[in-house]
């Protein structure tokens, strides 16, 4: 039987479905058409999921992990060829179906009510026209599961079982309304709706931050529970040590390595797993390169009493929502960045981060408070007053995508600050593009490429890129590696890390992952329903907490 979803916040589960292999993929192919013939991305690769089971399968950005997920549900892209010996899903009688061969009619069939699918890119993924709750509720009515007068609490009750608080008031907001973590809930609710057999996740707790996470996980766990079966994509190799019954390592389109998750991350068999597996940053890294294992040189001292680049003085930010209540995304928050150093921002989604990241560009005004950026009243200059200062503050955005022109090419868009803030000639430009690709480590080939065109991975590197173009003294990180795997993340935050010691560049580092937050932090702020509730050195805030929040927060990581 399925998941029956009943009240708000229980899931009962029925008893568990018949066992027995849920999906069956044999000597899969996946190729596209290119100038010089067929490109194959996805190389005979075998594997099968049972009744019950978590398979992960982890792997760098490109190495055909997400094309895979898609092709088993009939999405793999324009002018894709798939082939495979055997690819059959069982039925909800048990009986397996083969999904070669079919139609577009018939996987609309499939979608959705056998097969879940949880998308990557949660913005770009949901309707911005359609509200949360028509989109949680799209399947239910395709499929004709619930009469029309019984959906409304079914969103409800979807809503708050992936932990999105006040679902009645979520359920009547639009996509650009939420926070991103907010966003991959509701994404994940829409899958459950039907309440498919397979779900097929991909990347589902990228956004979220830990404690949210812990309960998204604790739903997969619960349905595998119930005989579900659930093929996990991702690049975070803690929630696959937590979550999954099986790990399947993929490089280049194929699998270099299966097993027993214990057995995978215990005692890795092949080099690339073992090098995933030494990139994750965590406290024993702090002090040390991600990609290379190699001891980085100390910080150059900063002089004593130095003034802050950027301090913020009792901020508070205030919305008003839907149902004209008001909420403070900050209330009285301070914090001060300093030449050289990186002040880390961590908490739950909604908890204010990525607000405090706007006023810090000055891109939402606060309703109290004030901004000093370089010693000028940041928060106060008019727009144009502040234009000869903000090529010394750039972001790295989590949502590239959502901030590129996709008319533009990568080059164009890497050469967007160098217009707005240098006289280099096009060549100058042109050559700039090219150097700045290769520090994120991207092929020349990208910059003609169109944001569309690149993987997650990849748009989040041209972000970097671009960021770095007008050489600014600040950089403001919202979430700048959560879109990366494990060795592009290491390459990125090593990347970040000598740039900070060779430039004196100062980084406001906003992110959930707080292994991450660790190892690139000198101090950490921790943030609560817009409230700034510790705040101290890294290593005394994660070793000694002092507030049940934080405490709370680092019981809620997952550990490899």
């Amino acid at each position: 039987m399925n998941v029956q979803l009943v009240g708000r916040q229980d899931l009962t589960l029925a008893a568990p479905a018949s066992r027995g292999t849920i999906l069956e993929v044999e000597d899969l192919h996946i190729a596209f058409p290119s100038r010089l013939g067929p490109r194959e991305v996805v190389r005979g690769i075998s594997f099968q999921i049972g009744a019950g089971e978590i398979l992960a399968i982890v792997g760098e950005s490109g190495s055909g992990k997400s094309v895979t997920a898609r092709a088993l549900v009939g999405l793999a892209g324009p002018g894709s060829q798939v082939h495979a010996k055997a690819l059959r899903l069982a039925d909800h009688d048990g009986e397996p179906r083969s999904l070669t061969g079919l139609s577009e009619r018939q996987w609309s069939r499939i979608r959705g009510r056998k097969i879940g699918f949880v998308l990557q890119d949660a913005l770009v993924s949901l309707d911005p026209l359609r509200t949360i709750g028509r989109e949680v509720g799209e399947p239910l009515l395709t499929h004709g599961l619930l009469p029309r007068n019984e959906i409304g609490k079914e969103i409800e009750t979807l809503l708050a079982r992936v932990g999105i608080p006040d679902p009645a008031v979520r359920a009547a907001q639009y996509p650009h309304e939420l926070s991103g973590g907010l966003r991959q809930r509701a994404l994940i609710a829409s899958a459950l709706a039907a309440r498919p057999r397979l779900l097929i996740a991909d990347e589902p707790t990228t956004a979220l931050d830990v404690t949210v996470q812990q309960q998204i996980l604790g739903v997969f766990q619960a349905l595998a529970k119930a005989g579900h079966g659930i093929l996990l994509i991702t690049h975070d190799l803690a929630v696959a040590a937590q979550l999954a019954d099986r790990i399947a390592v993929m490089q280049n389109g194929e699998l270099v390595e299966t097993g027993p998750a214990r057995a995978v991350l215990r005692d890795p068999r092949h080099e690339y797993t073992q090098r995933l597996l030494s990139a994750v940053p965590s406290a024993a890294t702090r002090g040390r390169w991600l990609s290379t294992q190699g001891t980085r040189p100390a910080k150059p001292p900063q002089p004593e009493r130095v003034e802050p680049i950027l301090a913020l003085r009792d901020i508070a930010v205030r919305f008003t929502r839907p149902d004209r209540s008001v909420t403070h995304a900050a209330n009285g928050v301070s914090l001060h960045v300093h030449p050289g150093a990186t002040l880390g921002i961590v908490g739950e989604s909604g908890s204010g981060k990525t607000t405090i990241g706007k006023v810090a560009l000055a891109l939402r005004k606060p309703d109290a408070g004030e901004v000093l950026f370089r010693g000028h009243a940041w928060s106060q200059l008019s727009e144009r007053q502040r234009r000869p200062l903000r090529r010394h503050i750039q972001t790295i955005v989590q949502d590239p995508l959502n901030s590129f022109d996709p008319r533009y090419t990568v080059e164009r868009i890497i050469e967007q600050p160098l217009l707005l803030h240098t006289d280099l000639a096009k060549a100058e430009r042109s050559a700039r593009a090219q150097e700045l690709i290769q520090l994120v480590n991207l092929p020349p080939d990208v910059l003609d490429r169109r944001p569309t065109a690149l993987s997650g991975g990849q748009r989040q590197r041209v972000s970097i890129a671009q960021a770095l173009a007008s050489e600014p003294d600040l950089l403001i990180c919202d979430e700048p590696v959560s879109a990366l795997d494990v060795t592009t993340q290491a390459q990125v935050l090593d990347l970040l890390i000598a740039l900070q010691h060779r430039l004196g560049l100062a980084m406001l580092f906003i992110s959930h992952d707080l292994g991450v937050i660790r190892h690139m932090s000198d101090r950490i702020a921790v943030m609560k329903d817009g409230v700034i509730v510790e705040t101290g050195p890294a290593d005394d805030v994660f070793d000694a907490p002092k507030h049940d929040y934080t405490r709370r927060l680092l019981a809620a990581v997952p550990r490899l």
